[in-house]
């Protein structure tokens, strides 16, 4: 799955544990989510999307399998 959560972080000045406190994550899995190694679960997913207030589909694509 592609996603642009790396880039939206960037936009607001977050570090990657900042992104971890708001969602209530490890900042590994931040990382992981930013790198391609994990995709998130929907209520994760819906959770990034609200707090970055986008459509998830704006964030998340499917990637080449």
């Amino acid at each position: 799955m592609n996603n642009r959560v790396r880039e939206l972080r960037g936009e607001r000045g977050w570090s990657q544990g900042d992104l971890a406190d708001k969602l209530d994550v490890s900042r590994q899995t931040v990382n992981a989510i930013e790198t391609g190694k994990y995709d998130p679960s929907l209520p994760l997913a819906f959770r990034i999307a609200k707090l970055f207030r986008l459509p998830i589909e704006t964030i998340f694509q499917p990637g080449k399998d």
